[in-house]
This record gives C-alpha cells, sequence and structure tokens, in this order.
C-alpha cells in the first residue's frame, strides 16, 4: 500500500488555475533570429505547504517568432502568483507553458531562482523549443 505525505493534492488542478492573459505585439523582424531577456525580481507566491510566501528573481530568454510579449500584461500576469500556493516546479512550468501559448516563440528558455529557505535554494529551469 502507497504511502499517502501531507503534499498529495495539493496541486491537483494547478495547471488550470486562471491567469490574466499575457498580451503580445506584432514583430515585425520574424525574419530574424534575435534574443530577448526578461528579468524581475518581483515574483512571489505561496507556498502550499506551509502557506508562507516564496520570493523568487525570474528570467526568460526567448526567441521571437511572429509575436513579442507585451511587458505591463506580463509583469501583471506574474503578480497574480501572489496568492497562489503553488510549487516551484509547477510554478516554472505553468509559466512556461503560458508564455510559449500567448507569443509562439522559436525558442524560450525559462529560469525561477527562488530565495532561500530552511536553508535550501531552489532553482528550476526549462527550455521550450519551437517544432
Amino acid at each position: 500500500m502507497k504511502k499517502k505525505t501531507s503534499y498529495e493534492g495539493l496541486q491537483k488542478n494547478i495547471r488550470n488555475i486562471k491567469t490574466p492573459k499575457i498580451d503580445v505585439w506584432q514583430n515585425q523582424y520574424p525574419d530574424k533570429e534575435e534574443m530577448v531577456c526578461l528579468e524581475t525580481n518581483e515574483l512571489t507566491c505561496i507556498c502550499p505547504k506551509t502557506g508562507l510566501p516564496d520570493f523568487a528573481n525570474i528570467m526568460i530568454q526567448y526567441m521571437p517568432n511572429r509575436f513579442c510579449v507585451e511587458l505591463k500584461s506580463f509583469k501583471l500576469y506574474l503578480h497574480s502568483f501572489r496568492s497562489v500556493g503553488i510549487f516551484h516546479e509547477h510554478l516554472t512550468n505553468k509559466i512556461l507553458d503560458d508564455f510559449v501559448k500567448a507569443c509562439k516563440p522559436r525558442f524560450a528558455r525559462i529560469e525561477i531562482e527562488m530565495n532561500v529557505r530552511g536553508g535550501i535554494k531552489t532553482t528550476v529551469s526549462r527550455i521550450y523549443k519551437c517544432r
């Protein structure tokens, strides 16, 4: 019999949480390969286990295709996680999935570096490559 942990079920519907739309604008140079880097230390969320706040630095590098991300909407999108209980790994995947869905880049890389808590620093990264 599998032992149930106290974390079980905490993230069951995390892929379906409602977040603000990430707006985009038309790239006038879709034939060029450029790398855009977005960084901020204004990402916060809630630990789903303890209810305590988590603070993070986020960096997204992406190669636009037809669309670029509009920064104000992206900032509002990130702020929507302030009251969401979410594991670091799920946060990283959710943000990149929504980012890719919004702007359909050629390439994207996300790295979220969480502030140290309990003596452990967590950094989660993921890469998306257009097929």
